[in-house]
């Protein structure tokens, strides 16, 4: 291999690292809603110790209650604010594949707790979002915020 060659793949590999480096769900991501497709929330994802915990960051539905509560909750965030609150929790990487599972998500409208894999998707771009209890569930598609 020549030296030119060398610098040309060592360039290449170099290039890649960034897309590479955003295949993980730790990030800011824009929620979608379901009905009318428009941007709800950001939630920002944050990894700790390897496990992936989430939060509302910011609420972004127009008209959305900035002062907006979790009175639908049933457990320690029974009441707290949106703004702030923990949504994801105990996620984990699954061995050997580019898959988060084994935590929690949360539906604040709803107060319901479903068991939640996150999996990047188009060179980490949106994340997939899976909430489920048992075989029945739905996947929501997150787009990474700037």
């Amino acid at each position: 291999m020549t030296v030119r060659t060398s610098r040309l793949l060592a360039l290449l590999a170099l290039a890649s690292l960034p897309a590479w480096a955003q295949m993980t769900p730790v990030g800011r991501w824009h929620t979608i809603d379901d009905e009318t497709k428009e941007v709800k929330s950001e939630v920002v994802i944050t990894e700790k110790d390897g496990v992936l915990t989430g939060r509302i960051e910011k609420l972004l539905r127009k008209g959305a209650d900035p002062n907006r509560r979790c009175t639908a909750c049933t457990d320690d965030r029974k009441d707290q604010p949106f703004i702030g609150l923990e949504i994801i929790r105990g996620v984990k990487p699954v061995e050997g594949r580019a898959v988060w599972e084994g935590g929690t998500i949360l539906d604040p409208e709803s107060g319901k707790t479903y068991n939640v894999r996150l999996t990047p998707v188009e060179g980490g771009a949106k994340l997939e979002v899976r909430g489920s209890i048992l075989f029945i569930g739905r996947t929501q598609t997150w787009v990474r915020a700037n």
